[in-house]
């Protein structure tokens, strides 16, 4: 819907998706793209609730022992929603001009997926230099 221009037409599901079950990390992550370049004190909500759910299941599966290796390889297309949710909050953080949590959020992304297939390779830097977010002429 959203690649069609139905913008509210795709908040619209991925909200309902939220309601039925919190913990669809992909619709958080998704209502915070959503939501970055408009405002982006609402994305971060999203991406952050996403994270925290992330995190618990990460805890569950480590205390469980199911083998969980302390990687997210992007190539495992389980793993995509919670990398999803934390490049969205790093992204928020550094538009929030909140350098050191961004950094942080970053670094944490290259550690859980070295291959850094969402880019935070390429904005750590900027994010480290303390470069001041700049919206891309597409953004607005």
């Amino acid at each position: 819907m959203l690649d069609a221009g139905e913008c509210a037409g795709a908040r619209k599901i991925l909200t309902e998706l939220c309601q039925d079950d919190l913990r669809c990390l992909d619709a958080h992550a998704h209502l915070g793209n959503l939501l970055f370049y408009e405002s982006p004190e609402n994305a971060i909500r999203h991406c952050e609730v996403a994270l925290r759910i992330g995190k618990l299941s990460l805890l569950s599966l480590l205390s469980l022992g199911e083998g969980f290796n302390g990687l997210l390889p992007w190539g495992n297309i389980d793993n995509r929603p919670f990398p999803r949710c934390m490049s969205g909050y790093g992204l928020c953080l550094w538009r929030l001009g909140r350098f050191e949590e961004a950094e942080r959020v970053f670094d944490r992304m290259l550690w859980l997926n070295p291959t850094g297939n969402q880019g935070a390779r390429f904005l750590i830097g900027q994010v480290r230099a303390r470069e001041i977010w700049e919206d891309g002429p597409e953004e607005g």
